[in-house]
């Protein structure tokens, strides 16, 4: 289950965890094998049938299942449904999603992984905040750039865009270093990327209208998820939210809402996230200083027009040892 990385609540919820992992529905990872099936299935199955659903129910099918895939994906990334990485890591290495090769992503996770590194500037790779030199450096309309983007509407119009420029730059410098690792996954993506457009293309469906009308909306319901996931906090344990989303947002994220209790139990699978925490309900919202919302709908009530404070980090007191 990836218990190296763990930290419980206490050592009865050590036992607990372990007697959840004998059970015969941990063993066999029966929901998240399901969830891929359904991923996997209803992706192919609009795309082969849209012409049947017509364009736009088809478009907004495929959005829902590509947010999805990308959620998934992360799941294979924390050793599920099996404990071969490398299994793992063919499930998920389709670009159904467009951007992002999975190899990258993984690396660059599993590296936001390290707590006590979280949400620092360059030692988390998934961090939104910025060093004070970084800062400094930007132009005016630059920072107003980032401001709007902390804005709810901002995380999900903007957000995508930024990102998706961050990666092809990457991209870019990794073949200009000559990093053979990181070329090899990129020539691997485009070329599995080039027979699904083309597949497209068999079938009527315009790539073009995939990558704007699909790929960019997917991408931007993953933002809704992101959005203040993580704050900059001397105590590492109280840097992740958690958020008491309702039933659509829960499957949607696989729990991923539940990311304060993910990032203490990252081994933990999405289908066990959400009893853990309402097991230690009390414990974990003192935990985390309570850094609680409930529900997506709180943050686009405070936050539709309004920046969030993540700009500048300001930096963690070491005189605590987090840092």
């Amino acid at each position: 289950m990836g218990k190296r990385n763990s930290l419980y609540l206490h050592q009865q919820q050590r036992e607990h965890i372990h007697q959840l992992s004998t059970s015969i529905l941990w063993r066999s990872e029966l929901p998240t094998w399901i969830i891929m099936m359904a991923i996997y299935g209803g992706w192919f199955a609009t795309l082969a049938n849209w012409q049947a659903l017509g364009l736009y129910p088809a478009t907004v099918l495929l959005i829902g299942f590509t947010a999805w895939y990308m959620s998934l994906q992360h799941e294979l990334i924390h050793g599920h449904p099996t404990r071969f990485p490398r299994l793992n890591q063919l499930f998920g290495t389709l670009p159904l999603a467009v951007w992002y090769p999975y190899g990258l992503y993984r690396d660059s996770h599993l590296a936001h992984h390290r707590n006590d590194h979280l949400t620092v500037p360059v030692d988390d790779p998934e961090s939104y905040y910025f060093s004070d030199e970084s800062w400094a450096r930007f132009r005016p309309w630059q920072k107003r750039v980032i401001h709007l983007r902390n804005t709810f509407i901002g995380r999900l119009l903007l957000a995508p865009l930024i990102d998706i420029a961050q990666t092809l730059g990457s991209a870019v410098s990794a073949f200009h270093r000559m990093q053979v690792a990181a070329m090899l996954m990129w020539l691997t993506h485009v070329a599995l990327l080039a027979v699904l457009f083309g597949w497209m293309s068999h079938l009527g469906f315009s790539p073009v209208w995939f990558v704007v009308a699909v790929s960019y909306p997917a991408l931007a319901l993953t933002k809704v998820r992101s959005f203040f996931e993580h704050r900059a906090a001397d105590d590492p344990l109280a840097r992740s939210v958690i958020n008491e989303a309702g039933l659509f947002w829960r499957v949607l994220f696989l729990n991923l809402n539940y990311h304060s209790v993910h990032h203490d139990l990252p081994g933990v699978p999405w289908y066990g996230l959400k009893a853990i925490y309402l097991h230690n309900r009390d414990a974990y919202q003192q935990r985390n200083h309570g850094f609680l919302v409930k529900g997506y709908g709180e943050w686009l009530r405070h936050f539709w027009g309004k920046a969030v404070d993540v700009t500048v980090h300001p930096g963690i007191d070491k005189g605590d040892g987090h840092e």
